[in-house]
């Protein structure tokens, strides 16, 4: 029998969705299953996005331009210049999502063997996009105890080899929800420009700040030019998530011009998306400070409806939608796959991302989850009821 190849053999799987054959055979017995797992806003998406999809009277649906359609990134160009970066079309490449531009930037920047060092926990596809290019992750861990805060310089300057490439962070960050400070990203640029290392940084939550912080991106420090990349996508911004639109941005020439010779093997992002994505940078700030408003409030509702388990520790989010919580169990992962084959409370049930899958050091995160708080207020709070009901039992059998 043919085998399939080592890089397959040691491609993680999602510890976002391994769990959902469970979710739905606890929906096949009747059991409403709670989805606190994945980052699924239920935020409207704009309808400006959607009525151009709609209105468009396209008769055939050709190729687009491989780095996207001009007009688009004329149009994310100033997007950005709004939020005080300076960019250009011509550093801009439209992607089949976030994932591809990261996907692009590791094939772009890096060789087989090559290392890339990454605050954990972080988002748990890095791992797998790294695999898939046969890159090494070199995992830098933050801590709860410090709200997930960047690690120190001196902790990152220990990992550096030959064989260190580049830094990839998350910001605001995917899981833990925390805002890199400007003093942070400047720490960063420094070490980077001083080691001679790319700086990459998922910027997909850019919109998702709270209490008044502000998003600082890599792209406004000055004298980082040749080694920042930026990944970015519709996805969470506009609640896009099935668009599959991102971008990867960068002023270094010789980056675009390189990721350019990727994208042109895959031909084209995908032109319908493309036309909706467009739409939605006319989305007015009043939609923004609205959605903002609502995630603010259902943070602060299951912040405090957590810290009212025994036991339960839980960081508290900056920016984007998550939180890491820490839970008075062994393994969670044993845990979240019994809540939905062992447990119902009123025929109720919640399904969890246990936390250990966005960790590359082997223990870590083993008694942590991530939730995703893109529910409303009222089922957030049934769920945290739920899972404290579920907690007393699991730790009592």
């Amino acid at each position: 029998m043919p085998s399939i190849s080592n890089k397959g053999r040691h491609m993680p799987a999602s510890p976002i969705r391994k769990l959902v054959p469970y979710a739905e055979a606890a929906k096949k017995r009747g059991t409403h299953v709670i989805h606190l797992n994945i980052g699924q806003p239920d935020i409207k998406t704009p309808k400006v996005a959607l009525d151009a999809v709609r209105n468009h009277n396209i008769e055939v649906l050709a190729y687009s331009m491989t780095e996207g359609s001009e007009q688009y990134r004329e149009k994310i160009a100033a997007y950005y210049a709004k939020k005080d970066i300076q960019v250009s079309a011509k550093e801009i490449i439209v992607t089949t999502g976030g994932s591809e531009a990261l996907s692009f930037a590791m094939g772009t920047i890096m060789d087989a063997e090559d290392e890339i060092i990454i605050p954990e926990p972080f988002y748990a596809n890095y791992n797998g996009f790294a695999t898939a290019a046969g890159v090494n992750v070199v995992p830098i861990p933050s801590s709860i105890e410090t709200n997930f805060a960047l690690p120190p310089i001196a902790e990152f300057e220990k990992l550096i080899t030959s064989k260190t490439k580049a830094i990839l962070i998350c910001n605001p960050g995917n899981p833990t929800g925390y805002l890199y400070s400007k003093e942070e990203i400047l720490q960063l640029a420094e070490m980077v420009k001083k080691h001679n290392l790319f700086l990459i940084a998922d910027e997909v939550y850019r919109e998702f700040t709270y209490e008044g912080r502000t998003h600082y991106s890599i792209l406004q420090v000055e004298g980082l030019e040749e080694h920042a990349i930026v990944v970015d996508s519709v996805s969470k911004r506009y609640s896009m998530c099935g668009a599959r639109i991102g971008c990867l941005v960068s002023k270094n020439r010789e980056v675009i011009q390189t990721a350019l010779k990727f994208a042109q093997a895959r031909l084209s992002p995908p032109t319908f998306a493309q036309i909706a994505s467009e739409a939605a940078l006319e989305t007015p700030q009043e939609y923004f400070d609205a959605v903002i408003e609502e995630y603010v409030s259902r943070r602060n509702v299951l912040i405090s409806e957590l810290q009212k388990l025994e036991g339960v520790k839980v960081a508290v989010p900056q920016g984007a939608f998550y939180c890491v919580v820490e839970l008075p169990v062994e393994d969670a992962d044993d845990f979240a796959q019994w809540l939905l084959e062992d447990f119902e409370l009123d025929g109720n049930t919640v399904m969890v991302a246990p936390a250990a899958g966005f960790y590359a050091t082997p223990g870590l995160g083993k008694n942590q989850i991530r939730i995703a708080y893109v529910l409303e207020k009222e089922q957030l709070v049934k769920a945290v009821q739920i899972l404290g009901k579920a907690l007393t039992k699991y730790n009592a059998r």
